[in-house]
């Protein structure tokens, strides 16, 4: 008889999956997204085209109201363009159901919020589980990649804590492994630090350069923060809803 996968070769196999993946993970093309004000119309987005490859960490600057967070929420599904298209892992976000879209964010994508987003009643391993109950994931592997993850963010010792418990950026680390529970294919961040100090930003923003790495995924990360900035592969500036720089970062080749 097959003896079952553990954890650390479900990993093993992920990875070597990934890394044989041909083609970008994230394309945009012309993307618009208009929103009515009044008599008028503003544009969020104004024809933003991009590829992505995969196993990047790209940031993504501007202003308030350049476009950023509208940006994510177009890649991530969260919203539908007014023209153009988002293509992320080979699949066309603009052609699939409002069901199709839930199923994959479910399973290919993932959010990390500037607000935390956990349940307070939870311990901090109770709520990096919840993703993978949503999926009927199975006890003992839920078990396993809680623990992995919570070693992999550095909060292996604090898994029975609650929010209340956890500072700030303990709970941002906990946010973190709670998004790569269901292990995505692309984590998107919005100003995941704004809320942190400088010091714990930085962590914050080596964490997740280090899980990229180690889980093979993709990150877009709409931040403020310089020192995302610095450990970031690609950085894209956006102004009015358009990309105004697009160029490698200081981080890439770490």
């Amino acid at each position: 008889m097959t003896e079952p996968m553990t954890s650390i070769d479900a990993a093993a196999a992920l990875s070597a999956t990934r890394a044989a993946a041909v083609g970008p993970m994230v394309v945009t093309e012309g993307l618009r997204r208009e929103f009515r004000s009044g008599d008028g119309v503003i544009a969020a987005l104004a024809g933003v085209s991009l590829q992505i490859p995969r196993g990047q960490l790209v940031a993504v600057r501007g202003r308030s109201g350049s476009g950023k967070t509208t940006l994510l929420s177009l890649v991530g599904g969260l919203d539908r363009p007014t023209a153009g298209r988002v293509v992320v892992d080979g699949l066309e976000l603009s052609s699939l159901s409002d069901r199709d879209l839930v199923e994959v964010r479910r399973r290919t994508i993932a959010f990390v919020f500037q607000s935390f987003g956990l349940l307070p009643i939870l311990t901090a391993a109770e709520n990096v589980e919840v993703p993978m109950r949503l999926i009927k994931a199975e006890p003992k592997a839920r078990d396993r990649r809680v623990a992995e993850l919570l070693d992999m963010v550095g909060l292996g010792e604090r898994m029975k804590h609650r929010p209340h418990e956890l500072s700030g950026g303990e709970q941002q680390r906990v946010a973190i492994a709670r998004a790569l529970a269901n292990q995505p294919s692309l984590l998107l961040a919005d100003e995941p630090t704004g809320q942190l100090d400088l010091e714990t930003g930085h962590r914050i923003m080596t964490s997740l350069r280090d899980v990229v790495r180690q889980e093979r995924i993709t990150a877009i990360v709409a931040t403020h923060d310089q020192a995302m900035i610095d450990v970031a592969d690609r950085v894209i500036e956006l102004r009015d809803g358009r990309v105004i720089d697009d160029s490698a970062g200081l981080g890439r080749g770490d």
